[in-house]
């Protein structure tokens, strides 16, 4: 077993590491505070080549190996959580993997190619109001017409919605005796019949863009089928396995950057006459905090490096991928809380950022499949 890194992967972390400090860390207060979308910051990471990072280099992506997105994906959230899910929705995890592995090559070809020479967004389009977790009960429909499929329905808590210029849709194709195939589809956000619905206002990840798809009577054609009839939702657990990881990535970035916080701030403050990282009560707690990110990184990093072999062996990495999202998730929920701690009453309030933080890891226990989900799982796995 290696534990290092090679040389190019240090490299892209520090290119990562020294982006995330200088171009999203002094700017992440004001983007969560306005709940701005970051289009400056993502225009930077397409330029120096930190953007759709899974998509592979013979259709315009960087197609660096699953280890080392999770390095430079961690990077970016130690800057700003919601930088890291924003960019992470595209082609970096949820939104193009079902053409990555399921697309023909035309469609490879004409979707990726675009999107990562033009910088444009992709949403993953699976929620809907009754299919949360539970992604066999989506209601959204696809009913054949001649060479073109008509799809009716409404999706909610879309990444990237409002911007996207894509949508990877999941929809039941009907035929006419009622039996459902779900199915996956291609759509361009200016066909006839999409509309963006409301923006979410949420507790965190306020800079990231949230909002809801209505889909009425839009003609799409047959070739924007992704796979054949039937294959979305093994296409869309296949993708969610693939996207773990990279939750688990953001988590630890952002509960490093509390932890680093945390420890900054324990040696200034002052009370009873002594900084308090001389109490040990402190000093408890924050070795706590070390020791459960080390862990959780690891976990992640061996996610990683399996779903890498998943590409080139077929081995399934399901149970490591829950493992990883599962802990890193709690971890960064934990660590960020203390961070608050730590901080005291000033922890509370919006003048430093540790609040930021604890707000912004909530939804990483909740989306990509909820931590009870998880170790469903994981439990499923282990029983079988």
């Amino acid at each position: 077993m290696h534990f290092n890194i090679n040389s190019e992967q240090e490299t892209m972390q520090k290119m990562a590491r020294e982006f995330a400090d200088k171009e999203i860390a002094p700017y992440a207060g004001d983007l969560d505070e306005n709940e701005e979308f970051p289009t400056e910051i993502l225009k930077k990471l397409h330029s120096v080549g930190l953007h759709d990072l899974a998509v592979p280099e013979e259709y315009g992506g960087p197609g660096v190996d699953s280890l080392s997105y999770s390095l430079i994906i961690e990077q970016i959230a130690r800057g700003c959580a919601g930088v890291a899910v924003t960019s992470s929705a595209n082609g970096n995890s949820l939104a193009l993997y079902s053409l990555i592995i399921g697309g023909t090559e035309e469609q490879k070809q004409r979707f990726l190619v675009p999107i990562c020479e033009e910088g444009k967004l992709a949403s993953f389009s699976l929620t809907e109001p009754n299919a949360g977790s539970d992604a066999a009960a989506i209601a959204t429909t696809a009913r054949k017409d001649g060479n073109h499929y008509i799809i009716n329905g409404s999706k909610c808590f879309i990444t990237n919605a409002s911007y996207a210029g894509y949508h990877t849709v999941f929809a039941n194709v009907v035929n006419g005796s009622g039996v459902k195939k779900p199915s996956v589809f291609m759509l361009e956000s200016n066909m006839p019949g999409i509309t963006v619905g409301k923006k979410e206002k949420k507790m965190g990840l306020r800079c990231s863009n949230t909002a809801e798809l209505f889909f009425e009577d839009v003609r799409v054609p047959e070739e924007n089928l992704i796979g054949k009839e039937g294959d979305g939702l093994r296409l869309a657990m296949k993708t969610l396995d693939m996207a773990r990881p990279s939750v688990g990535a953001i988590s630890i970035g952002l509960a490093q950057a509390a932890f680093d916080a945390a420890v900054a701030y324990s040696k200034t403050r002052e009370q009873f006459g002594r900084p308090i990282c001389k109490n040990q009560a402190i000093q408890f707690m924050l070795a706590d905090m070390a020791t459960e990110i080390e862990a959780a990184r690891l976990l992640v990093y061996q996610a990683s490096w399996l779903k890498d072999r998943f590409y080139k062996d077929g081995i399934s990495f399901t149970k490591q991928a829950a493992f990883a999202k599962v802990f890193a998730s709690d971890v960064a929920m934990k660590v960020t809380t203390d961070a608050v701690q730590i901080f005291g009453g000033y922890g509370y309030s919006r003048e430093y950022p540790v609040e930021k933080y604890m707000r912004d890891a909530k939804i990483m226990q909740i989306f990509e499949g909820s931590n009870q989900i998880q170790r469903i799982v994981i439990a499923g796995k282990i029983l079988e």
